[in-house]
């Protein structure tokens, strides 16, 4: 103890040392006469405000003001410090500049501070924000070549709004304004805010683009504040249109003609415009609503674009279809760009033509890749891809995806005839932009809602134990509401895994054991399944969310019918194959909290469940729970955890068996940082484990009992990601932290971290090296 007290009282005086010289060097670098800006504090000097108010608006001023000081971390300026102890280097490249100017940072100076400035941004603010008497003063305060300005500001009280006339007159353009002012933002008794009438105009103005006013702009609206009126600090506001307003602003326009160049070529843009036939009568028109389609070569049935398009001749315009039929266009996944343009065809009754734009991508691709692998299992191989995608299989914008492949892996280090994989297979996908079904489908989102029809089998041999062929098939829908929630609805989802051949070996080694002998079983799964994700992860927020639940329901109904009951010997077959029955939920939920734009905390809960009743007893190995590796819990070998308390040393020796379970638990917590533009470091903990319903003679310990808690795995290490754009390598090490098979009371490894030993760095340091992040 008296040693770990003194290594630790020597950790922290070396950091203090340290410290102190990094702070002192930094001002020693100064010339005569400078002085290194520390940053600047802001005091608000009024007693008539909340305390939140001075707080909200304390905050907003420091916001704003410029420059800001040297980054700081734990109190310190490293980059800072880089920057002065590298030389200046004589060539925009080498070590030199890029100490100096990449990892380093300029020293900010006092001299750099326009405080005038400042304080006309402090009192400008201030106003805006409706403190309109608002006076600023400023101070330096400087020691040992350190200065800070305190700025302190009067504001006075805060102005609010006592009334708000929207001006009348006779025009088409007043009438529809006057329509939107039940959902104005400018309430009487709320504070005048300069960012809120802003708001207030660009809510107009979309109001206006819904009603067929395509030339209006927020700028034609004026908001004019009048605080003469009540002398009790009260404002009245006066909303009207602009004097100098241009006619073309007040006109409501229609849609005359609807116009697609499905196949335009980007680069006939001249000079920044488009070359755009102007003459309808040389146009081929197809029967669809009065939409003109210039294809030629028939490219493209026409079909596809009355589904995309939602203008039609005569409708008046609107923002909303403007931009629905946009994105609905591009969402085909057929064309690369997408262009919208306006043209005038008859200006005295206020109507223009719609051309759409559309370049193609390129129709069919064909892709070859190939790649290498460890993972947490000792195991080490390779991949091969071979992908040909059409993108207008039959020129309604169907997508057909067909893919072969070969995999394989090896134990590295292991036996001659270890238990080596082989994988090799094909599957096939057309993915329909539309719902194919005997009821119609209407969708209002900006997003085209897609059938999808796949078909794949898989050869899988794995030496010395088996070999097993998987076919697998589903029809279902996918279809998405807006940007943040989208459904899959698999109507009939097939599997069916038949075992080609079983050696010697694996009989005698699953002779004991029904869970392995499960494993190349005959089985047949059929059902729908459903799941449903909703995420905002995209949205420029401090705090988000995902979240995907998945329902599996396999040979309900069948089972019902037929009235299966395995437990009773009752068990049903089709085509000589028992079917599985069975119901399974998983939820997987993430939260991300940003607490700078470097550094960020991602925490994801994993939980599910497959109960089997009616015609099976047992969940089909392919369908149950997994846990451990790259991205599961990292400090256990992928499939090697679990389940329970089940001790996975009491295998035979050099097997490797997928351990698996029908309940999963999983918390993930992980925290991110960005050390220097592609390079990020983590430090994470991973807890959970996988069960099962029943117990298992062969497994002892494997069950879910209310002692579950005591049965939970810990995990926890670090790692670098080396984010390329195009794709994140990550390299995680991780240690156990709690072994749910040790002995009870045993359990917490704390005591036997040994990183010196050998021995102990081989059983317990777990490196994943993976493609992208674990959640």
């Amino acid at each position: 103890m008296n040693n770990k007290f003194h290594t630790y009282c020597k950790y922290l005086l070396a950091s203090g040392l340290v410290s102190t010289i990094i702070s002192c060097s930094n001002t020693r670098f100064l010339k005569e006469g400078q002085m290194l800006y520390t940053g600047a504090e802001v005091k608000i000097a009024n007693d008539t405000i909340s305390k939140q108010e001075k707080k909200d608006l304390q905050s907003a001023l420091e916001d704003n003001l410029r420059p800001k000081p040297n980054s700081t971390f734990l109190g310190l300026r490293p980059k800072l410090y880089f920057y002065n102890i590298a030389k200046e280097p004589k060539k925009d490249k080498g070590f030199n500049y890029w100490l100096k100017y990449k990892v380093g940072e300029k020293p900010v100076l006092l001299g750099d501070v326009d405080r005038e400035f400042n304080k006309d941004i402090i009192e400008n603010y201030s106003e805006n924000k409706g403190y309109f008497n608002a006076k600023a003063t400023y101070d330096t305060v400087s020691k040992n070549k350190r200065a800070k300005v305190i700025y302190t500001v009067r504001p006075g009280a805060r102005y609010l709004i006592d009334g708000v006339k929207f001006q009348k007159d006779s025009t088409l353009v007043n009438q529809e304004i006057q329509n939107l002012t039940g959902k104005t933002l400018l309430k009487n008794g709320k504070p005048f805010d300069l960012d809120v009438i802003k708001t207030e105009r660009e809510r107009i103005d979309n109001g206006l683009k819904e009603r067929g006013f395509y030339y209006f702009h927020p700028d034609n609206i004026i908001v004019q504040a009048d605080s003469t009126v009540n002398k009790n600090h009260k404002v009245e506001l006066n909303v009207k249109l602009k004097d100098n307003t241009p006619d073309l602003a007040t006109q409501q326009f229609s849609i005359d003609n609807v116009i697609v160049f499905p196949n335009y070529n980007i680069q006939d843009v001249k000079d920044g415009k488009y070359s755009i036939p102007m003459n309808k009568d040389s146009l081929s028109k197809y029967a669809f609503d009065d939409i003109y389609v210039i294809d030629p070569q028939h490219k493209f049935k026409p079909k596809i674009f009355d589904r995309a398009l939602y203008f039609k001749k005569g409708d008046l315009y609107n923002r909303s279809n403007h931009n629905l039929t946009l994105n609905r266009l591009i969402s085909l996944g057929v064309f690369k760009f997408v262009k919208n343009e306006f043209v005038t065809s008859d200006s005295l009754h206020h109507k223009f033509d719609t051309y759409y734009l559309l370049t193609p991508r390129q129709i069919q691709s064909l892709r070859l890749e190939a790649l290498g692998r460890t993972n947490s299992a000792n195991y080490g191989g390779g991949e091969l891809n071979l992908n040909w995608t059409h993108r207008n299989f039959f020129r309604g914008a169907e997508q057909f995806k067909a893919a072969i492949y070969g995999a394989f892996d090896f134990q590295m280090g292991g036996p001659k005839d270890a238990n080596n994989i082989f994988r090799a297979g094909t599957n096939v996908q057309l993915s329909i932009p539309r719902i194919v079904a005997p009821f119609r489908f209407n969708s209002s989102s900006a997003f085209v809602p897609r059938t999808n029809i796949t078909l794949g089998y898989e050869f899988q041999n794995r030496t010395q134990y088996y070999t097993l062929n998987n076919f697998t098939g589903s029809f279902g829908y996918v279809w998405k509401e807006n940007i943040r929630k989208e459904h899959e609805l698999k109507v009939i989802d097939i599997t069916l895994v038949s075992p080609a051949k079983v050696t010697k070996l694996y009989d005698s080694i699953s002779a004991n054991n029904a869970a392995m002998q499960r494993v190349v079983q005959e089985q047949l799964i059929f059902g729908p399944t459903y799941s449903y994700t909703y995420t905002n992860t995209m949205l420029p927020r401090k705090n988000t969310f995902y979240y995907k639940g998945t329902l599996d329901l396999a040979g309900n109904i069948t089972g019902l019918v037929t009235g299966a009951n395995a437990k009773k010997g009752k068990e049903k077959e089709i085509f000589g194959i028992p079917f599985s029955q069975y119901a399974k939920i998983e939820n997987d939920l993430r939260f991300y909290h940003k607490f700078t734009e470097k550094t960020s905390l991602a925490t994801r809960l994993i939980a599910g469940i497959a109960y089997p009743y009616g015609n099976s007893e047992y969940i089909p190995f392919s369908k149950q729970f997994f846990s451990g590796g790259s991205n599961s819990i990292r400090a256990f070998r992928a499939r090697t955890l679990g389940p329970g308390s089940f001790d996975p040393r009491t295998l035979p020796e050099g097997g490797f068996f997928d351990q698996s379970g029908d309940i999963k638990l999983e918390l993930n917590a992980e925290y991110r940082a960005n050390l220097y533009k592609f390079l990020n470091v983590a430090a994470f903990v991973d807890a959970g484990n996988i069960w099962l319903i029943n117990s298992d003679k062969d497994r002892p310990g494997a069950a879910f009992s209310k002692d579950f808690l005591n049965e939970i795995a810990v995990g926890a290490g670090v790692g670098l990601r080396l984010d390329f754009s195009i794709l994140i390598l990550r390299l995680d090490l991780a240690m156990p932290l709690r072994v749910p098979y040790y002995e009870k009371g045993d359990r917490w490894t704390f005591d036997k971290i040994n990183f010196g030993d050998p021995s102990w760095r081989k059983d317990n340091l777990i490196l994943n090296i993976a493609i992208g992040y674990p959640f």
